[in-house]
C-alpha cells in the first residue's frame, strides 16, 4: 500500500479537485477519514480556537507539532499541516520542516506573513518582502530529508498589496520548485477563477 506522502503526490497529479476537510485533533481527523475523504487538513486557526485562543500567532511550534503528531497517528490518509510562517526566520523554518517531517505529515504550507502572524482573513496583516520569502522557501526545500514531503508556499499578499502582487508572488514561489501554491483569501469568484490561469502547471490550494 502507498504511504501517505506518496498518496498525496498522486492526488496532486490528478486533474480533479481534492477536498481535504479541516481538523484540529485526532478525533476530528478520524471523522474526516471515516467520512471517506482522501486527505485531511490540520488548520492552524482551528488548532488555536480549540485551545481557546485567537489565531494571531499565540500557538507555539511545539504545540502545533504535538497536535500534528496526534492527528497523523490517528489516520491513514495524508495530512496537510499548517506551519504558519515557520515560526520565525529561515533558520526557524528549517527546524519546523524537520519537526513536521518527523510527525509523519504528508505536507506543510508556509506563508509570507511577518512573525507573529494573524489569521489570513483578519485585517492588519503584514507580509515580508518577496526576496526574504524566497530565501525561506529555498531553505525549507533544502532541509527536507524525504523528497515526498510536500512544501506548499502560501501568500497572504492579496489583502495587503492586492491581487496582482499575490499572483506575482505565487508565480515566483512556483519557479523555486515548491510542490503547490496557496493564494490565501481571494475576494471574489472571479479572482478564484483567475488564479489557476495565472499560476498554471502547479497544484493550487484554496481555503474555503
Amino acid at each position: 500500500k502507498m504511504k501517505p506522502r506518496q498518496a498525496l503526490r498522486e492526488l496532486f497529479k490528478r486533474q480533479k479537485l481534492l477536498v481535504a476537510p479541516g481538523c484540529f485533533d485526532g478525533l476530528s481527523a478520524r471523522l474526516v477519514e471515516e467520512s471517506g475523504f482522501e486527505a485531511a487538513y490540520l488548520s492552524g486557526g482551528a488548532v488555536a480556537r480549540s485551545m481557546g485562543v485567537p489565531d494571531i500567532g499565540l500557538v507555539t511550534m511545539s504545540e502545533v507539532i504535538e497536535r500534528a503528531a496526534q492527528v497523523v497517528s490517528a489516520v491513514r490518509i495524508p495530512v496537510i499541516a499548517d506551519a504558519d510562517t515557520g515560526y520565525g526566520n529561515a533558520v526557524n523554518l528549517v527546524r519546523a520542516v524537520r519537526e513536521f517531517e518527523r510527525t509523519g505529515a504528508a505536507a506543510i504550507h508556509i506563508e509570507d506573513q511577518i512573525t507573529p502572524k494573524r489569521c489570513g482573513h483578519l485585517d492588519g496583516k503584514e507580509v515580508i518582502p518577496l526576496a526574504e520569502m524566497e530565501k525561506k522557501l529555498a531553505a525549507a526545500l533544502a532541509s527536507r530529508t524525504d523528497p515526498d514531503f510536500c512544501i506548499i508556499a502560501r501568500t497572504d499578499a492579496r489583502g495587503v498589496h492586492g491581487f496582482d502582487d499575490a499572483i506575482h508572488r505565487g508565480r515566483a514561489f512556483a519557479k523555486l520548485g515548491v510542490d503547490a501554491v496557496f493564494v490565501e483569501a481571494p475576494q471574489s469568484e472571479k479572482e478564484l477563477e483567475k488564479i489557476p490561469r495565472l499560476i498554471p502547471d502547479i497544484p493550487l490550494l484554496v481555503n474555503v
